[in-house]
């Protein structure tokens, strides 16, 4: 499996954003934390910076709503640009409805769960999503310490994907830098969010490289 980077925009200079945004060019993705102060305790940024975000970007854009109604919110993000958008399945009412009208508006699907959600809860979206995100932090902040206690679920959703015959992505999101990436990908993670240690770096685009380095030689190993 491939190895995939994607710099949190949440560690970013939101006043210098759009420099940060091309810093980081050399990654594969752009991770956009989208919160609202109702699903998770901190506030964000919403639809109309995205859709900038979108226009200025090198990158493609991972949008990650931690918010609440994702069935009435999720599809707009997909349209004004978003190429991955990710809702999170405690706040969702229709999973599979809302999968369905993002890859409808040629977007990738993708369900996040929180650390105190069982993985099983998303087994039976495998068929129906792009990817499934794995916090291994609580969502809400960036800088968090990374749990590796989440591990089991990566290695729980990997035998399922590959029992499924899907080409499902697997994502991790929280304290994911060099003294972790490799717990992650030998667990079954290929798509890694990575904020402090990005935005941390003197030189990011040498982190992503390393971070993505780190993580093809750690899949060798898978």
């Amino acid at each position: 499996m491939a190895i995939q980077i994607a710099p949190s925009i949440l560690s970013a200079d939101f006043a210098n954003l759009e420099r940060d945004i091309v810093a980081v060019a050399e990654a594969d993705w752009l991770h956009v934390d989208v919160m609202d102060g109702h699903f998770v305790p901190n506030l964000t940024l919403g639809l109309p910076v995205v859709e900038r975000i979108a226009q200025v970007s090198p990158l493609p854009i991972d949008a990650h709503l931690m918010i609440e109604d994702p069935d009435r919110w999720a599809p707009r993000y997909a349209e004004v640009g978003a190429t991955s958008v990710t809702f999170h399945l405690e706040a969702a009412r229709d999973p599979r409805t809302i999968a369905a009208d993002l890859r409808s508006l040629g977007a990738r699907a993708s369900c996040a769960i929180k650390p105190g959600t069982p993985v099983e809860d998303v087994l039976p979206l495998i068929d129906t999503l792009d990817m499934v995100l794995i916090m291994t932090v609580e969502p809400g902040f960036g800088g968090q310490s990374f749990m590796e206690d989440m591990m089991p679920k990566f290695r729980t959703l990997r035998a399922a994907v590959a029992a499924a015959g899907s080409d499902l992505w697997i994502q991790a999101d929280g304290g994911v830098a060099r003294e972790t990436i490799a717990t992650v990908v030998e667990s079954g993670g290929d798509v890694l969010v990575a904020g402090s240690a990005v935005y941390g770096a003197d030189d990011r685009g040498g982190e992503i490289r390393a971070l993505r380095e780190l993580g093809q030689e750690a899949c060798h190993h898978c």
